[in-house]
């Protein structure tokens, strides 16, 4: 199979003459690579001699080394090309004008998750903003979105459960590039920067990563696979609760569960046909950190069987919805912080909506839930169409 070219490989083989002459910045972590596994910033410092001039990094640090949410990252020094690394995730999530003042053009070359909770894009939508304010431009070099490009999935983001993993009303899964997300947020959205983005050649929205013919560098500690970032759209719902979400593991989302799990009863609520194009399978697994460190847990791990009919978010709602009733006394919502957020409960920012929430605890059938949210689904679909790149 021919393999999908990034839009680091086509700005590389075909930059556009404006570039010539121009400063440069570059937004990247180590998951910023070509099909050889090169990283960007000695691509674009071999293809652009002297115009690069400072590195950003998104939350999870510059070597994607930090694992958790709230553990920020210091500025630093690449030791080599002697840039400075300004984060984007440590003593501001918002670049200074002072940061920008050396640059005349933003490269953004980031492996998103396809996920509204995915921080990656908020800081993306942030550097929009200082752009505009600096006179900056941004160019987004494209990446494939893991989890397709055709599906999109769950409830709007509702202006109250605002946060670092969610600033615009997205759908949990929303079906776009990074590229085409941020020419969502420039125009939809109204940020309104300098914006132009360097397509993917042989990509189509009916690719999971796994069709791309593309390495796979982990953008975060806690996404190691494809497999884990296919489940992600659903199981990062855990983390607003006391079940682990399997990290301390190797297989950080698709294992789930807790020292309180009830195995077969959770079984029996949640029967095969519940969860199409997946498999439950029983597992014991042990966190070397977070939530249970050196406990056993007892839960299951998701086997993605068919990425085209697994609904990643439904399947984690009715998986909520099964341990609540399973483990009424044991099973808890997670206190805040998170993100920054010091009173909101952290499972109403994941979910975007304390409704859906409530509607969940109160037992209401899944299917029910998911079908009051389907029209504006649907306008959301309609609506991201005008700032796709890939028809």
């Amino acid at each position: 199979m021919n393999r999908v070219r990034t839009g680091l490989e086509c700005l590389l083989a075909e930059p556009p003459a404006w570039l010539k002459g121009l400063r440069l910045g570059l937004l990247c972590n180590p998951a910023s690579v070509d099909g050889r596994l090169r990283h960007a910033r000695h691509l674009i410092n071999e293809r652009f001699p002297g115009a690069l001039r400072a590195l950003f990094s998104p939350q999870h640090g510059f070597f994607a080394e930090k694992q958790d949410n709230m553990i920020e990252s210091a500025d630093l020094t690449d030791s080599s090309l002697g840039l400075p690394v300004f984060s984007l995730y440590g003593r501001t999530r918002v670049p200074s004008r002072e940061m920008f003042a050396d640059i005349d053009v933003l490269l953004v070359d980031l492996q998103d998750a396809g996920t509204r909770v995915y921080t990656f894009i908020y800081t993306l939508s942030y550097c929009m903003e200082t752009a505009r304010a600096s006179g900056v431009k941004v160019l987004v070099l494209d990446r494939p979105n893991p989890v397709g490009g055709e599906a999109v999935e769950g409830n709007l983001l509702r202006p109250e459960c605002a946060s670092f993993v969610g600033r615009f009303p997205l759908p949990m899964r929303h079906g776009l590039t990074i590229a085409e997300v941020a020419r969502l947020f420039n125009t939809r959205f109204q940020i309104g920067c300098e914006l132009d983005a360097v397509r993917m050649s042989g990509w189509n929205r009916s690719m999971f990563f796994a069709d791309t013919g593309l390495p796979w560098v982990a953008p975060s500690p806690n996404l190691p696979t494809p497999a884990s970032a296919l489940v992600y759209p659903g199981q990062v719902l855990w983390e607003g609760t006391n079940v682990s979400e399997g990290r301390g593991t190797t297989q950080p989302f698709e294992l789930f569960g807790a020292p309180f799990f009830d195995v077969g009863r959770m079984a029996a609520e949640v029967p095969a046909d519940a969860l199409p194009g997946a498999i439950l399978r029983p597992a014991v697994f042990e966190p070397t950190s977070g939530k249970w460190q050196d406990s056993a847990c007892r839960g299951f791990q998701i086997h993605v069987t068919d990425p085209r009919r697994f609904g990643p978010y439904g399947a984690t709602l009715r998986l909520l919805q099964a341990s609540l009733r399973c483990h009424p006394t044991q099973f808890a919502w997670r206190p805040p912080p998170y993100e920054y957020e010091f009173e909101k409960r952290p499972i109403d920012l994941l979910i975007g909506n304390p409704i859906v929430r409530q509607r969940i605890e109160q037992m209401e059938p899944v299917e029910r839930i998911e079908a009051s949210w389907q029209a504006e689904l649907d306008e959301f679909e309609k609506m991201s169409r005008e700032c796709r790149l890939y028809r």
